[in-house]
């Protein structure tokens, strides 16, 4: 029952209940319930009565009071006039209360800021002095580097380092630190141009502890910039050498050598060490030893190039001069461990031979030249002319050439040529040309026989008995004067002594080998055998060739051309240069005999 009573309570009240009314009204409907059938009958007539009543008395009060009512309204309208301008006004100061708020945030900042920079400004007139050293530190190290001041410019650097640890977001110190690291690598470029001149070892030793102080390479590296720098300066030594002439740029460059580059190895050895530590590093580490026996190994390389070049270019007959100054200068450095004599040879051999060559294949054409030219009923009358030849005394120690040459104008110009050729090659005579100058001689004489031969072939028809005869002598002279004497020659330039002492044998078993160091004149002979006669064909007896045992020839010495004072004595023990034939007779090129001295 009780939740009827609510759900029709609930129904009567309907949405007015929930009006200002409501309360009232579920009083009344409370009252309602309690009455009777008949007062409910009774109950809509009395609130039609009521509410006549509440309408007249409402129009009675309307009609005594109107005027209250319209001052009412009156006051109403103007208040809600009011109200309303209120309002639209307060929506606009509404509106400008943002920008008011950010105003007052922005003078807050710039008061603030204002504040801020008020303290820092007495801060930093306080702190005045300190501020303008710290500022003038990159003036002051600029200052340093150009007056070379080396030892206060890195202690500068050290402090510039020490606040850029410290403050190195502040912009200003930021600013510092760059102009700073300029003027350090302006300093670092004047250091390294310092080992690119003349500098003594103390200078050596301070720049390199600047350089190690400043911490900008490994030792590696450090060790590579001094041998760069000094390499430098050693090259711009030798391109002011002239090279004109190969003689004189080759003395200039093995005296810059020489001594310039001792100077850089004593002092790289006194700044760095090689030695090996005691105790192992933790982490495999660069061989730096390495880098300087490289550098080491490069220059002497260069400098045999410059040396090859320059004797390829020539260097006349001053090959032995050069050869005591290379020696010399290899002997130098072998204090330092970089002996390179060794490497000298094969250069000065190949150039002595190459030069020997040049003199004999010379020697070959104007023989050609002389045979083209040459007629054999020239010849007596060149030995049978008023004015006789003066023939030289044998002096003792030294060769005479056979004075049948003078009869035979080709052979005594050939055999000129030749002499020139010993008396060059005496001047530079390693033992290890002996085969190689034997060689070039049978070259040599092999076309010399063939030229005779074609002159042969040409003339044979022409000939008649009394040239047939002279050729036969012609023949005669060449096989038995001219190659003995040459092989004679031989023998004094390469002692068979000598040549079987540096194979390691006996001087009697050195004709095992053969023609070691000698012509074989058996072998011109056969190729001649053809166009002369049988009984000149066969070696006559006492005319054979002279052995190798025989005893050598005393010659006297000559001084080599180019010699001057200040340059290296010749080493200890070493032989002079030997004059092959001194007072050899020659012949001009008309063909004239004559006496020349030896070269």
């Amino acid at each position: 029952m009780a939740a009827e009573e609510e759900r029709l309570l609930a129904w009567l009240r309907g949405p007015a209940a929930a009006g200002p009314g409501g309360a009232e009204l579920a009083a009344y409907v409370a009252e309602l319930a309690a009455l009777g059938l008949a007062e409910l009958g009774r109950e809509p007539a009395r609130l039609a009565a009521e509410r006549e009543r509440v309408g007249a008395e409402t129009r009675r009060l309307a009609f005594e009071h109107y005027r209250a009512f319209i001052r009412s309204a009156e006051c109403t309208g103007r208040a809600g006039r009011g109200f309303g301008g209120i309002e639209s006004r307060l929506g606009s100061l509404l509106e400008r209360l943002p920008a008011l708020q950010d105003a007052c945030r922005n003078f807050m900042r710039d008061a603030e800021a204002i504040a801020c920079s008020r303290r820092m400004n007495s801060l930093t007139l306080n702190r005045h002095t300190e501020i303008l050293e710290i500022l003038e530190i990159p003036q002051l190290m600029d200052t340093c580097v150009r007056n070379r001041y080396y030892e206060e410019a890195l202690e500068l650097a050290a402090y510039v380092r020490r606040l850029e640890k410290k403050y190195s977001s502040i912009p200003v110190i930021q600013g510092i630190v760059a102009e700073v690291r300029q003027s350090t690598q302006l300093m670092l470029n004047e250091l390294i141009q310092q080992l690119r001149t003349n500098i003594p070892l103390p200078t050596c030793l301070r720049v390199i502890g600047y350089l190690r102080r400043m911490d900008v390479f490994t030792e590696a590296e450090l060790r590579i910039k001094f041998l760069q720098a000094r390499d430098a300066w050693l090259r711009s030594i030798q391109a002011s050498i002239p090279e004109d002439d190969p003689y004189f740029h080759l003395t200039k460059t093995v005296e810059a050598c020489r001594v310039h580059l001792f100077d850089i190895i004593t002092q790289y050895r006194a700044i760095f060490s090689d030695e090996e530590p005691l105790l192992a590093p933790e982490q495999p580490s660069l061989n730096e030893g390495a880098i300087f026996h490289g550098w080491v190994l490069q220059k002497v390389s260069e400098f045999l190039q410059v040396l090859e070049r320059d004797l390829q270019r020539g260097v006349g007959s001053r090959l032995d001069s050069l050869l005591g100054q290379c020696m010399y200068f290899g002997l130098s450095f072998s204090r330092v461990g970089a002996d390179f004599r060794g490497q000298l040879a094969p250069i000065f051999q190949r150039v002595a031979a190459t030069t020997f060559s040049k003199a004999v294949e010379e020697a070959v054409e104007k023989f050609q030249e002389e045979m083209n030219s040459y007629t054999l009923i020239s010849a007596p009358a060149v030995l049978g002319s008023a004015a006789a030849v003066p023939v030289p005394s044998a002096q003792p120690g030294t060769l005479q050439p056979p004075m049948v040459l003078l009869d035979f104008p080709p052979l005594a110009c050939f055999l000129n040529g030749l002499l020139v050729a010993f008396n060059d090659l005496r001047l530079c005579c390693p033992i290890a040309l002996a085969q190689d100058v034997a060689a070039c001689l049978k070259d040599a004489l092999g076309k010399v026989t063939k030229i005779i031969l074609a002159f042969h072939r040409a003339e044979e028809a022409a000939f008649s008995g009394r040239e047939q005869e002279l050729f036969v002598q012609f023949c005669a002279a060449f096989l038995e004067d001219l190659l003995p004497y040459l092989n004679r020659c031989l023998q004094v330039l390469f002692p068979p002594a000598q040549i079987a002492q540096a194979l390691g044998i006996p001087p009697a078993q050195l004709q095992r080998y053969g023609h070691l160091g000698c012509v074989d004149v058996d072998a011109l002979r056969e190729l001649l055998a053809p166009v002369l006669p049988a009984q000149e064909a066969e070696l006559p007896p006492g005319e054979e060739e002279p052995s190798p045992q025989s005893p050598a020839l005393t010659l006297h010495p000559t001084q080599p051309e180019g010699t001057g004072p200040g340059e290296p004595p010749p080493e200890q023990g070493r032989e002079e240069p030997l004059d092959p034939a001194p007072g050899a007779v020659l012949l001009d090129g008309s063909g004239h005999g004559g006496e020349r001295p030896a070269v």
